[in-house]
């Protein structure tokens, strides 16, 4: 059965979401700056720089940023895998 690609996205993105969820919390329990909490806490991000457009009148910007750590690559191995799987 072919999967829409909009439910691929969605699946993706729940995953990575759960996995930063998953991240925070386990670096409640973990001790501040030791191996372990910086694996699981800390992100890499990216995305094109904010744009900012002061138009007198109207002011706008523009931007975004991903986040993403080792418990949200998890996350989203996790969720392609239930993708694989479901019906």
């Amino acid at each position: 059965m072919q999967k829409s690609m909009g439910l691929v996205v969605l699946t993706l993105f729940l995953g990575m979401l759960i996995g930063a969820i998953l991240s925070q919390v386990i670096g409640l329990f973990l001790e501040e700056g030791s191996v372990a909490e910086q694996l699981f806490v800390r992100s890499v991000s990216f995305g094109p720089e904010l744009n900012h457009w002061d138009l007198v009148v109207l002011d706008i910007t523009f931007g975004f940023k991903l986040h993403f750590n080792f418990m949200s690559v998890i996350g989203v191995f996790v969720a392609s895998q239930m993708l694989r799987w479901y019906r």
